[in-house]
């Protein structure tokens, strides 16, 4: 099968939960206010206690409690809090997925640690809305859930990565698709902005200095979670080439603060996004 094919299927095995999807619909409609988006996530009470645990999180660092979806709205902004809730439905969305194929731990470990460094390095270059970053590098690898359940054995033969052939290379080898690529499309499939799906879909390419620069920060945010979740593959930067943090005016200093301020914030926001950590609410 196609990746195309593949992500078709897939759109109707995990289904986005109503709200997101409204949510959209509302962001998308110029009339609609701030309190209309505030009924829409207030009716979903899952998503409504998600919004304000990522709102209270170290995600965001604020000094003082938020205790209601209004709050939340005025502090993080109402497109925040739509990147937010598509967070949480994509990786709920796929909360039933079978654990025995691939390692889901380190999967969501890896997932979240691209996420927090995309949205760190975004909020240093002063882009606005990082949360959108934040979601890409969330969602960058799910096309791997989609591949352990539909075709466990070569899901299962694309984990023998190693020093020699990267994750991308081998999921290449044996899919003639990498994962990412797969996530792109099936996150097109389901009608996410481009913004979120077209920097997942670039994220091995061949460096391009003409590339946006949301493009180059998931790339690098890859490559350093990567490393950064694999010590006992890749030692530290070893997947890492000077043009991906030069081109960003960055220097190694600055990403060892990347680093150290996302392996902080990980565990707390893992227990977030996990889908596993949602039976326990």
């Amino acid at each position: 099968m196609s990746v195309q094919d593949i992500a078709v299927n897939a759109k109707d095995i995990y289904v986005l939960p109503d709200a997101v999807t409204r949510l959209k619909e509302c962001l998308d409609d110029n009339s609609a206010t701030i309190d209309d988006i505030a009924d829409i996530i207030s009716f979903d009470p899952a998503l409504a206690a998600q919004i304000l645990k990522v709102s209270n999180s170290a995600l965001y660092r604020f000094p003082n409690k938020i205790e209601t979806i209004s709050k939340a709205l005025q502090v993080i902004g109402t497109r925040a809090a739509y990147d937010l809730a598509l967070a949480y439905g994509v990786t709920h969305a796929f909360s039933e997925v079978d654990g025995s194929v691939i390692d889901l731990d380190k999967f969501w470990e890896q997932s979240v640690s691209c996420g927090l460094l995309a949205k760190f390095i975004a909020e240093q270059r002063g882009i606005k809305e990082p949360e959108r970053l934040f979601v890409a590098g969330l969602l960058h690898n799910i096309g791997e859930l989609v591949i352990s359940e539909s075709h466990p054995k070569q899901a299962e033969r694309c984990q023998a990565f190693n020093e020699r052939v990267s994750p991308a290379e081998l999921q290449h080898a044996i899919l003639d698709f990498t994962y990412a690529e797969l996530s792109a499309e099936l996150v097109k499939q389901w009608g996410i902005p481009e913004s979120i799906y077209r920097p997942v879909n670039e994220i091995h390419q061949v460096f391009n200095e003409r590339a946006l620069e949301d493009e180059r920060i998931l790339q690098l945010s890859y490559v350093l979670a990567l490393d950064n979740v694999n010590p006992e593959i890749y030692p530290s930067y070893s997947n890492l080439e000077p043009h991906l943090h030069e081109s960003l005016a960055l220097e190694i200093d600055d990403l060892e603060d990347a680093l150290d301020i996302t392996n902080l914030q990980c565990l707390s926001v893992i227990s977030l996004f996990n889908p596993s950590a949602f039976m326990l609410y």
